[in-house]
């Protein structure tokens, strides 16, 4: 599976359902239908992805979004639920994080009536689908199966890319501009 057959898996699961549980209950089937390596494959394009917003940049911005609540494991939530907004959206805040701010679910965090569990920012089940898929039809582990080609998946953050100053409300301001305007009086 290359990385367009990733995203047509992402972005299709997104069409067939909101909520994130059957989306992952959606992925998970259909990944059982596919030979053993097309299931790491995903596997690895999931990590692939995900390592494009493994910043210090993106991770400011889901620290502002979470309202300061975004350690290493909530970043890596993060992380899968920023893929499963799909290709478009994730594309967009690859290339800026404050690209967020125009995201309905990101507007409703920051209103202040919003805390709904279903708008909070974190997909924690989409690292487990390949597992579960595999698990489905085969025997053995996926983890062996990627070990054998050589591949490993990340299990944590490793952020890369330019430093950036956390908690600093003007570092923040200029770098996150909308991000800030949503939710810099109340971080």
């Amino acid at each position: 599976m290359d990385t367009g057959g990733f995203w047509r898996l992402v972005d299709h699961a997104r069409e067939k359902a909101v909520d994130l549980d059957e989306r992952r209950a959606w992925l998970s089937g259909r990944l059982a239908l596919l030979p053993a390596g097309e299931i790491a494959d995903f596997a690895v394009r999931l990590d692939e992805q995900r390592r494009r917003v493994d910043t210090w940049a993106h991770w400011q911005a889901a620290t502002l979004i979470c309202r300061g609540l975004c350690g290493m494991d909530s970043f890596f939530y993060f992380q899968a639920w920023l893929i499963g907004q799909g290709r478009e959206v994730f594309e967009s805040v690859v290339e800026s994080p404050d690209a967020l701010a125009s995201l309905p679910a990101v507007q409703r965090l920051a209103s202040a009536d919003s805390g709904a569990d279903e708008d909070w920012p974190d997909w924690e089940a989409l690292y487990r689908v390949p597992d579960a898929a595999f698990e489905a039809v085969f025997s053995g582990d996926l983890d062996e199966v990627l070990e054998s080609r050589g591949q490993t998946r990340a299990s944590d953050v490793s952020p890369g890319g330019e430093d950036v100053k956390m908690e600093d409300p003007a570092d923040i301001a200029c770098r996150i501009p909308r991000l800030w305007a949503l939710f810099g009086n109340t971080a």
